[in-house]
């Protein structure tokens, strides 16, 4: 379905630029000290709860809700509130008006959390992973209070959802960006204009832009007043969540807040269906394919195939299509996802011939007899791809999982020959916690054998990090979960 829609997001900013003053001559909140916070201890938050530690790393197990592991070492804010450590919230010693915060969180599965601006204004921190439409309760999401007036099954938090769902799984590393702007108050202390979060960033998605904020979210400090600063609050007492990388900046001036918001004429395309779309598509490192398929899902989970390497090149969650590159004007024939992707490594062919697990992968076809052959549709228009390797025939069976985790795929291989391998994963690193689970670069996402053919993956050093390959006879299923 081919949508257009007009970001009108100018006109209503520059309405409240010169009330707020950004970027001009006007008074500000008092600047607190900003940069990276220091997170060897504890130093930067006041009084702590037992449930609060430092450590050098988090992680959690899919089947263990509402729990997180901790790695010893520095650099991570770490809470595992259980009943011998009751959670407790975390204030900075700082506090800040005006902000731009940049951080990075992990949630234990079923978890719950929040980031107070102020102490007073959340942004929920939620195990959203299987939402498929996001509430104001949802990761990401801006509440203020429990609305218990509306009628029964209509009760719920007031505030705003996330335009989408951009929630990676639990014990995965998400990526949160959030500019706001203090509220205001004259000479005698009497406020005059509202809080407002000029944007919130979810893993690279915008889903927040020009929020005003009517009043402080329901338990914020001073007992629902509002002041021109505040520390930042970290919630704990709601489950197991880490953080790490905090970065609080002075917000963007006037011009490039302006710029952020300049108004734009968007073709979209979205899935309501199974829906397929060629284009060239720029991937990660500005590499561009330029024989890319695009395939959309319902259940709002997405991907991209290189039909000239038989590779998955990348997935997402969320929205599916912005093809105005590709029709607006002359147009350059790429498209972009709108929502969290995730890519999976540099341009590669999933299948090449080695003569032994330590050879270099193969870069490019010389020798290889690629041919590419198309795919076919199945009784839901799903794609299932078709190509020649080697004197061998592939066919490539990707699909969405259930309740949206992510997508499975299952290679097939007629006639294989002695040395063929499998890709299945590239990056920084690849661990491997539990049987046939692995997570992957810098637990970015996960990636289950579902099928190995009784074959035993190696992890080895590759020319751009670790590599996950695996010997192919005839027939080999995986899952990426996201």
């Amino acid at each position: 379905m081919l949508l257009r829609s007009k970001n009108h997001a100018s006109r209503s900013l520059m309405g409240f630029l010169c009330l707020y003053g950004i970027g001009m001559a006007v008074a500000q909140p008092v600047a607190a000290q900003t940069g990276k916070l220091p997170l060897q201890d504890l130093s930067a938050f006041r009084e702590p709860g037992k449930s609060w530690s430092i450590t050098s790393d988090a992680s959690a197990k899919l089947e263990n809700p509402h729990v997180l592991d901790g790695v010893s070492g520095t650099g991570v804010l770490f809470n595992m509130p259980d009943k011998k450590r009751p959670g407790k919230d975390l204030f900075s010693n700082e506090e800040y008006g005006d902000v731009d915060i940049e951080l990075d969180y992990m949630m234990a599965p079923g978890s719950n959390s929040g980031i107070y601006l102020q102490g007073r204004y959340e942004i929920q921190l939620l195990d959203s992973w299987n939402t498929k439409v996001p509430k104001p309760g949802d990761n990401g999401g801006i509440y203020q209070r429990w609305d218990d007036s509306r009628p029964e099954g209509q009760k719920g938090y007031d505030g705003h959802a996330p335009r989408v769902n951009a929630s990676r799984a639990p014990g995965l590393w998400q990526h949160m960006k959030i500019s706001f702007i203090a509220p205001r108050f004259d000479a005698n202390g009497k406020k005059i204009a509202n809080a407002r979060i000029l944007q919130v960033d979810l893993n690279g998605v915008t889903i927040h832009e020009n929020v005003e904020l009517m009043g402080p979210t329901r338990g914020s400090i001073g007992n629902g007043d509002e002041k021109p600063t505040g520390p930042l609050r970290f919630q704990g007492d709601h489950g197991a969540v880490a953080f790490r990388n905090i970065v609080i900046n002075k917000p963007a001036t006037a011009t490039q807040t302006n710029e952020r918001y300049r108004p734009v004429d968007p073709i979209l395309v979205d899935a309501p269906v199974n829906t397929l779309l060629r284009s060239f598509m720029d991937v990660k490192d500005n590499y561009r394919i330029v024989h890319a398929i695009s395939i959309g899902s319902p259940e709002k989970i997405h991907y991209t195939y290189d039909l000239d390497k038989g590779m998955v090149a990348q997935v997402w969650r969320g929205e599916f299509l912005d093809a105005t590159p590709m029709w607006h004007e002359r147009g350059n024939g790429c498209s972009r996802p709108r929502g969290t992707v995730q890519f999976l490594g540099n341009s590669h062919f999933t299948i090449a011939k080695l003569a032994s697990p330590q050879t270099a992968w193969v870069n490019d076809t010389t020798g290889s007899g690629f041919r590419p052959k198309g795919y076919t549709l199945d009784e839901n228009d799903l794609p299932t791809f078709k190509y020649q390797v080697y004197g061998t025939s592939v066919s490539d069976m990707v699909r969405v999982m259930p309740e949206g985790k992510g997508i499975s795929r299952e290679l097939s291989v007629a006639g294989p020959v002695d040395g063929l391998y499998a890709k299945l994963a590239e990056g920084a690193s690849i661990e491997n916690p539990s049987r046939d689970l692995y997570v992957i670069d810098g637990k970015s996402y996960y990636l289950k054998l579902d099928n190995a053919g009784g074959e035993k993956p190696v992890i080895r050093d590759g020319a751009g990090g670790k590599e996950l390959i695996i010997p192919v006879r005839s027939k080999l299923s995986y899952s990426i979960l996201f």
